[in-house]
């Protein structure tokens, strides 16, 4: 079977972003009851100088990080853009309870 080339969008957002010198960064954080954890996802994607600003405060320096009981991260750099993925179970000072984190900068 032959796979054939189509013309797309696909990447366009990523680009778009990282031309506006921009990040949009989508994150949510829950405690885990009776303890001081919690369990963090979150992520960013637009230019390489502000990836970090699209994480919560509390994630910024977990990024790649060994700190935690689970710490998952994932970062993908095409051109001038680049995302970030984070996932986060352990002690992260400065948390709250719930947190839904959602910045356009």
């Amino acid at each position: 079977m032959k796979k054939r080339w189509r013309a797309g969008t696909a990447g366009c957002g990523c680009g778009a972003l990282s031309l506006f010198s921009s990040v949009f960064g989508l994150g949510l954080s829950v405690g885990i009851p009776f303890t001081q954890s919690n369990v963090t996802v979150a992520g960013a994607i637009g230019t390489k100088t502000k990836i970090l600003d699209g994480l919560p405060a509390y994630t910024r320096d977990r990024l790649a990080g060994n700190q935690n009981f689970i710490n998952q991260s994932v970062t993908v750099t095409v051109g001038p853009a680049e995302g970030a993925g984070l996932l986060v179970i352990g002690a992260q000072p400065g948390a709250p309870a719930v947190d839904l984190f959602l910045v356009l900068r």
